[in-house]
């Protein structure tokens, strides 16, 4: 019997057809996405374990967000819902992801001494790092697809 992956037939429905193809995974929004998720469920696990459980909330939501955004994405949601502006939710998500890791980052490490707060300021700090440099590569999609939608528009083309 041949294996159906080498004669070309597509694979056995299963677990298999949850998981994202690999050029998503392969690709750079991809990785981010799956870096800010791994990254915020460390956190998440962190402020649950240290003294400032208070901050548990905000890596919960990132998490979640980035979560739905990495399936929406692997799954090409952005392709069928068109009403929807992606890169522009997408980078505010970004950006006050970013500033709000900065915020309780700069608070557990000065504030707390227990070792999980520690730890969740310095993984923070890198998740900070993650969705900055998120933001800006998401900045640079949104100024591209909002200079395609301006040069479609008939406002674009009027002369005096």
């Amino acid at each position: 019997m041949e294996d159906p992956e080498i004669a070309g037939a597509a694979p056995p429905p299963g677990l298999s057809s949850l998981l994202p193809p690999r050029e998503f995974l392969r690709s750079r929004k991809g990785q981010l996405l799956l870096a800010e998720s791994v990254l915020s469920f460390i956190i998440f696990i962190c402020y649950i374990a240290s003294l400032a459980a208070s901050f548990m909330m905000a890596p919960l939501l990132e998490f979640l967000l980035a979560l739905f955004l990495f399936f929406a994405y692997a799954s090409k949601l952005n392709e069928k819902f068109k009403g929807v502006h992606w890169p522009l939710a997408d980078f505010l998500r970004c950006v006050t992801a970013a500033i709000i890791y900065f915020a309780i980052s700069i608070a557990a490490v000065s504030k707390y001494n227990d070792g999980a707060s520690k730890a969740a300021g310095v993984f923070g700090f890198a998740a900070t790092i993650v969705f900055a440099i998120d933001f800006y590569i998401t900045f640079n999609d949104l100024v591209t697809f909002l200079k395609q939608g301006s040069s479609s528009s008939p406002e674009g083309h009027k002369t005096e």
